[in-house]
């Protein structure tokens, strides 16, 4: 009978918190919608790092003032790379430099690439006058050599858009470093064979190595990422965590309208009311756990996204879910017992919630970030539930490999909700 009375009491107390939630559809509408709309809208930007789209080309102005072999090697080299929408001129009229700072300063074009006059000359003069010395070091002595010690280093101007990203400067100028190193190899192979007077092509210049990306892969299963597998779990993450805000704000209203001293007042445990909470926000979180996941497997396919591929179990998908959504929950009735007003609660929970995300990874992979904040990324709840993600859906993860971030997560919901009823007793007994 105790136990009968126990799970009766539960049972109005879940009522309870639904009655609570319909009150606001429209709330818990967004509250669905919101990650829907994130999941799908990021995923669709991020695609494109992970799918190169020929459709989508950078705009930059190339300015050739050296007109000779090494500026069309560079140009070929541009074009062939099948990145970039070359610009030359505007309406049939020559851009000159000052015309490239300035459309480039205003965001018009993404980069200009200045080449100087002479750049050619001073390359085929430089590789001479180095060929000419290696010769004459063996004695060769037959040899014409043109050597110019006056050759000065020529600058490539390249104007960047100020609101470029670093990782697109760096990739630019080390892929015209490359092209440069790779011509330069090439005169110095024609260079020795000129001045040696062989005839026919003699030097192979064919690669000695080249890069290939294979993907890991556990047994005949080969995992292939993409923008999909790395933003449905994130944002997932995301979303889960939100319930924060709604959680927190019922509890300080339950407060604030007297509905808690009511409680408090009649023969059911404080245990009772948080288990209640717990068990009904819960089952939000799992909602939109299914949701995004169901967006995920069969609507993705549907606007040219790739299907959410899984390569681990799916139970372990779903305990990762639980306990990340314990953790949030575990945050949010925290918060909702430390606030004494909704305007504490909500924008509090708010920038908690970015915050957590901010330095847990789901916007700006972990190693990227500095090292100091990859310390503060170990002790985020989203950067444990994120990797627990990433081990069963990326790594083909077992229960061994999540559970260490799976007890963390849980640890911290103990703590959270250990914290909240110590406080509530204090603050009730004083």
């Amino acid at each position: 009978m105790e136990i009968y009375g126990i799970m009766y009491k539960l049972g109005i107390a879940i009522y309870k918190e639904f009655l609570l939630l319909k009150r606001d559809v429209a709330g818990l509408v967004i509250l669905f919608l919101m990650p829907l709309v994130l999941v799908i809208t990021v995923t669709l930007i991020q695609n494109s790092s992970f799918v190169k789209d020929d459709n989508v080309k950078v705009p930059i102005i190339l300015i050739d003032l050296d007109k000779d072999e090494l500026s069309s090697s560079i140009i070929s080299s541009l074009k062939e790379a099948n990145t970039f929408e070359i610009f030359k001129d505007i309406n049939g009229v020559q851009i000159d430099e000052d015309q490239a700072n300035e459309l480039v300063l205003k965001g018009k074009y993404k980069m200009a690439i200045i080449i100087p006059k002479g750049l050619t000359a001073n390359l085929n003069a430089k590789v001479s006058a180095n060929v000419g010395k290696i010769l004459s070091e063996f004695g060769i002595e037959d040899v014409e050599l043109q050597v110019d010690n006056d050759t000065e280093t020529q600058e490539i101007k390249l104007y960047f858009d100020p609101a470029a990203h670093l990782s697109f400067k760096n990739e630019v100028k080390n892929s015209i470093d490359r092209m440069i190193t790779k011509i330069e190899s090439e005169a110095i192979y024609r260079s020795f064979q000129n001045e040696l007077e062989i005839e026919g092509d003699i030097f192979d210049n064919s690669k000695i190595f080249a890069f290939r990306e294979v993907n890991p892969h556990q047994a005949d299963l080969e995992i292939k990422p993409n923008s999909v597998q790395h933003n449905v779990p994130a944002w997932t993450l995301f979303a889960i965590f939100f319930i924060v805000i709604p959680l927190s704000i019922n509890i300080v209203k339950e407060k604030n309208q007297g509905t808690y001293v009511r409680l408090r007042t009649n023969p059911v445990s404080y245990a009772t009311i948080l288990s209640s909470k717990v068990l009904v926000y819960l089952l939000i979180c799992m909602l939109q756990f299914l949701l995004i996941l169901m967006v995920g497997l069969y609507f993705f396919p549907y606007i040219e996204l790739p299907k959410f591929e899984i390569n681990g179990s799916y139970f372990l998908l779903f305990l990762v879910a639980i306990f990340s959504s314990l953790a949030a929950i575990g945050i949010g009735i925290l918060l909702g017992t430390l606030s004494t007003t909704q305007e504490q609660s909500a924008p509090l929970g708010a920038t908690l919630v970015v915050l957590l995300a901010a330095i847990g990874g789901i916007w700006i992979p972990v190693f990227m970030m500095p090292k100091f904040m990859q310390i503060f990324a170990v002790i985020s709840p989203m950067n444990w539930g994120l990797n627990c993600f990433y081990d069963v859906i990326i790594r083909s993860g077992n229960i061994v490999d999540v559970l260490p971030e799976i007890s963390l997560l849980g640890l911290f919901f103990i703590s959270m909700l250990t914290i909240s009823i110590y406080y509530d007793k204090a603050k009730n007994a004083i």
